[in-house]
């Protein structure tokens, strides 16, 4: 379970940030929680398809090579969060969403691969979905991550 995590937290990071060195990106994986040496880094870039590409100003950064494809797939992601999201909620810090029944599933996989870098884990049912925020992430903080990548989001939160 924690090296899936880790991708997860990594793709967050790459596609939320500028990473130019793999020295960086062990840095914020250890704020994150996972202390990793540089040779589990690289094969975990290998298997998530990321490597270093020119960043348009004489440098280069960290990016994914299906990165062309993405703009495409987020718009099938988010239609798959709302064509099942019902509501968002908290408990404790704890995230709560609910969907229509049979729907859970593909509402969590959608937000597992938005790549929101706040989220820790979704652990879905069939009609509710345990959304779990990173170590130190606030409601607010949470809320707004999501917010940036699900139009609409903020009016449903109960």
């Amino acid at each position: 379970m924690q090296r899936s995590a880790r991708l997860v937290v990594i793709r967050g990071i790459i596609e939320s940030r500028k990473v130019d060195s793999q020295e960086m990106l062990l840095k914020l994986l250890k704020e994150q929680g996972f202390d990793i040496t540089q040779a589990t880094l690289s094969r975990d870039l290998k298997y998530l398809k990321a490597g270093k590409v020119p960043d348009g100003r004489g440098g280069y950064s960290y990016a994914f090579y299906d990165a062309q494809s993405k703009a495409g797939s987020d718009k099938s992601l988010l239609q798959d969060i709302m064509m099942g999201y019902l509501s968002f909620a908290f408990s404790g810090n704890l995230g709560v969403i609910k969907t229509l029944p049979g729907h859970a599933g593909s509402v969590a996989f959608a937000l597992d691969n938005l790549g929101i870098d706040k989220i820790l884990a979704t652990l879905a049912g069939d009609d509710t979905i345990l959304l779990v925020p990173g170590n130190n992430v606030s409601r607010d903080e949470l809320i707004e991550a999501m917010a940036e990548r699900i139009p609409g989001l903020k009016d449903s939160i109960l």
